[in-house]
């Protein structure tokens, strides 16, 4: 079974539901979840790796690798400032945020580093928020964590303790 989940998986435009998967080889769930974990594990020195979102799971280059695939697509960007990293860093560990809570965090305008990051596919609009003018709610995406290497979002390094995030204080509800 393994062989065939790592064609699926590399054949695959777009994650796969691990459900999908499961009818697709015609086994359970669990199984395939171990045969995964296999797989994923089998991948830890190679230049592809397996990246679980969720429910969706895909193959994607190895970190190491990453700039010269993207050399040889010819998708090289110019590094991320540090108003765009900073954006980003609030987003990943407080999401879902909206505008005004970064903004509340970083204490200037968001409007350029959330473009930036939004146009490189790193974050996406995830729903609106349940307050008065229902702004938008922004949340990292799959392309985020293969950006960082990262294989799940709980693979974000933890925060020093004295530096967990505290709540951002949102609009009134509605």
């Amino acid at each position: 079974m393994l062989p065939i989940l790592e064609a699926v998986l590399f054949v695959a435009d777009a994650p796969v539901e691990i459900a999908a998967l499961a009818r697709t080889v015609n086994a359970p769930r669990a199984e395939v979840e171990q045969r995964l974990g296999e797989l994923g594990e089998a991948c830890r020195d190679r230049g592809v790796r397996l990246q679980r979102s969720g429910e969706l799971v895909q193959l994607v280059s190895a970190p190491q690798t990453a700039a010269y695939v993207e050399r040889f697509l010819g998708l090289e960007h110019p590094p991320l400032t540090n108003a765009s990293l900073e954006t980003l860093a609030i987003i990943a560990y407080r999401q879902p945020m909206t505008r005004a809570g970064i903004e509340s965090v970083r204490g200037v305008d968001c409007d350029g580093p959330i473009r930036t990051l939004m146009a490189r596919g790193l974050i996406e609009e995830v729903g609106r928020a349940p307050v008065v003018g229902r702004p938008v709610l922004f949340g990292t995406t799959v392309r985020f964590l293969e950006y960082f290497g990262l294989e799940k979002p709980d693979d974000l390094p933890p925060l020093p303790a004295g530096e967990q995030p505290d709540p951002v204080e949102e609009e009134a509800p509605i």
